[in-house]
């Protein structure tokens, strides 16, 4: 049995990366150029909360995959992956942070902090591609039975 269905993981790393791309091309250079209620701050913040949840909804799926059970939150689904050697301590602790801003978004989006959002926006994607390359890898390189 495979991790995710390969067809099905290249699907969503095009959707994860179409995504990233709007948030690339809307983000302001400078963090105070990221006005609230404009037309940038609103792509990049629903493009990127996009992305994170394919993330999430891929790092859910590698859980449960795997054998680890289903996480009770996004960001556990990460330490998870973690702590069976799937990726890194230090990209799930990154995804972790990015489900709280995908949270944030969803329950508390008048509260968002632009700087912070233009932070997450510059920093963030590198880890997101990071993750789904660290599915494929492991996908590539899985024997039957195995978790990490």
């Amino acid at each position: 049995m495979s991790l995710l269905d390969p067809a099905l993981l290249a699907e969503r790393t095009a959707h994860l990366e179409r995504h990233l791309e709007r948030v690339r091309s809307r983000l302001p250079a400078r963090a105070e150029d990221l006005l609230p209620e404009s037309d940038a701050s609103d792509a990049v913040i629903l493009h990127l909360w996009q992305a994170v949840q394919i993330a999430i909804d891929l790092g859910v799926s590698a859980c449960v995959k795997l054998g680890l059970g289903a996480p009770p939150t996004y960001a556990e689904a990460f330490r998870r992956l973690a702590e069976h050697g799937v990726i890194a301590v230090e990209l799930a602790q990154s995804l972790a942070r990015a489900a709280g801003f995908r949270n944030l978004v969803a329950h508390a989006y008048d509260k968002l902090d632009l700087g912070r959002v233009h932070e997450a926006a510059r920093e963030g994607p590198a880890d997101l591609i990071a993750f789904v390359r660290a599915l494929r890898d492991l996908q590539g390189r899985r024997e039957p039975g195995s978790v990490g």
